[in-house]
């Protein structure tokens, strides 16, 4: 009796194991373990988990992309919490450099580019981040084939980026099916739109998509190349930084070009613009640059200013290139593993300036998107000449959307921090005082506006 029934006391047997092995191997997770990070040099004690990497996404190119995850505090529920893809722009720079380490990341640089702190407006509070620096070449993200690094183009950044998320979600399959968003800034006012379109295409008639994908949102972004020149040189003659003829022969020289790759004319009109400006910093115009002086001009303006003891220091840039090139930092964060034979750097000239196709205009896709109902919110800093508020608000009004909330200022700590106007499918708000990276130069701010975001709720209107 007992022979007779053995065969299938061992088939059972095998399923048992198989599934215990099978279950294991998903606790475990081997590239996710292997992802892992301790500790990094001169960081605090925390309460998250964190992980960062390598996704090759073209095995035949050799093209790898490098991704930092940081999880929510384990006090927040980080499983409950939705996921976050933040991406600079440039083309060219570093995720790494501005958005992990300067703007929404737990951590800042201190001066000696070796020890950390903490950012108290840190979005992980909020969201699980994840930073990711694409395209290949761009900080830690690397390519076997040379060619990669001077023909990247918003077209393959985005299917690649669109490869690296599958790939990611298989790593971490915890997150399938995770409310996910998509941010960044400045170029990457081409690339989350592009990517989310991609996204949200290939999702269309899955019941159940593994990228769950709910919205994304966008600061100081270039969106059409027509309306940002229009709205950039009007801000710059507006504020008085530039004079009437150079007004003039921007406008005539420009505004129906590209502004990728802007024709001779129109160089010449930009480059006469920038000395008319002078040594400001065009990303922050109201605060100093980094340079040898900067730490005596901002004591001199604290001594007269006094609400600007919290302001924020112009040479972060230079902070965060010494701690990533530091080898025991590239060690704790899995990167540079194949040494790459050039530093790394916050972003890529060689990337930056070989830049092959960039659509004139990303407002077909908000269309697109808008109509597909996904989440949409649009912010600016105004202090930012780069891409200013006026170019930003041109764009958006040639997609002549019905308004729902009329313009009106929203408030923190009883003070203006900034307007709002909310439209059918997409909302906008701007950051009073904050240059092109919002959550640098006003990081309470930007982690209200992130939390209304993530709840869909208009910016508070009252002073109270």
């Amino acid at each position: 009796m007992a022979c007779h029934h053995a065969p299938s006391l061992i088939f059972v047997l095998c399923l048992s194991l198989l599934f215990l092995l099978g279950t294991c191997k998903s606790f475990l997770n081997v590239d996710q373990e292997r992802d892992r990070i301790t500790s990094l040099p001169g960081q605090p004690n925390v309460d998250f988990q964190q992980h960062s990497g390598y996704i090759t996404v073209n095995k035949t190119a050799g093209r790898a992309l490098f991704y930092w995850h940081i999880e929510a505090p384990k006090s927040r529920q980080p499983e409950s919490r939705p996921l976050l893809l933040w991406l600079n722009g440039g083309p060219g720079c570093s995720s790494v450099a501005y958005g992990a380490s300067e703007e929404i990341g737990p951590f800042r640089i201190k001066s000696d580019g070796k020890t950390l702190f903490l950012n108290p407006y840190a979005w992980n509070k909020l969201a699980n981040l994840l930073f990711l620096e694409s395209p290949a070449g761009v900080g830690f993200s690397y390519s076997n084939t040379t060619s990669d690094l001077y023909d990247s183009g918003d077209q393959r950044t985005a299917e690649d980026t669109y490869i690296f998320l599958v790939k990611w979600f298989e790593r971490f399959p915890q997150y399938k099916h995770r409310d996910f968003y998509i941010a960044g800034e400045s170029y990457a006012g081409h690339y989350v739109p592009q990517l989310s379109k991609i996204v949200y295409e290939r999702n269309r008639g899955i019941e159940n998509p593994v990228i769950n994908f709910k919205g994304f949102m966008v600061g100081n972004a270039v969106t059409d190349d027509y309306h940002d020149y229009v709205g950039t040189f009007e801000y710059w003659w507006t504020l008085g930084l530039i004079s009437d003829s150079t007004y003039k022969l921007l406008r005539q020289n420009c505004e129906l070009g590209s502004a990728t790759h802007p024709s001779v004319e129109c160089d010449k009109a930009l480059m006469l613009a920038e000395r008319e400006q002078g040594k400001i910093d065009p990303y922050s115009i109201y605060t100093p640059p980094c340079n040898e002086t900067s730490s005596l001009r901002r004591r001199h303006i604290r001594g007269h200013f006094p609400w600007m003891r919290r302001g924020y220091d112009p040479c972060t840039e230079r902070y965060s290139q010494m701690y990533y090139n530091h080898p025991e930092v590239q060690k704790a964060l899995h990167a540079n593993t194949t040494g790459v034979p050039y530093p790394w750097s916050t972003c890529s000239d060689v990337v930056g300036n070989y830049w092959t196709d960039s659509p004139l205009s990303m407002l077909p896709i908000y269309q697109e998107l808008i109509a597909a109902g996904l989440r949409i919110w649009v912010f600016s800093g105004n202090a930012d000449s780069v891409v200013p508020v006026t170019a930003t608000r041109y764009s958006l009004d040639a997609l002549k959307l019905p308004t729902i909330t009329n313009w009106y200022p929203w408030y923190d700590n009883k003070r203006v921090g900034g307007w709002s106007q909310i439209y059918k499918g997409l909302t906008f708000v701007t950051i009073n005082g904050a240059g092109h990276e919002v959550p640098l130069h006003r990081p309470r701010q930007s982690f209200i506006l992130f939390r209304s975001f993530l709840e869909n709720k208009p910016l508070p209107s009252s002073i109270s």
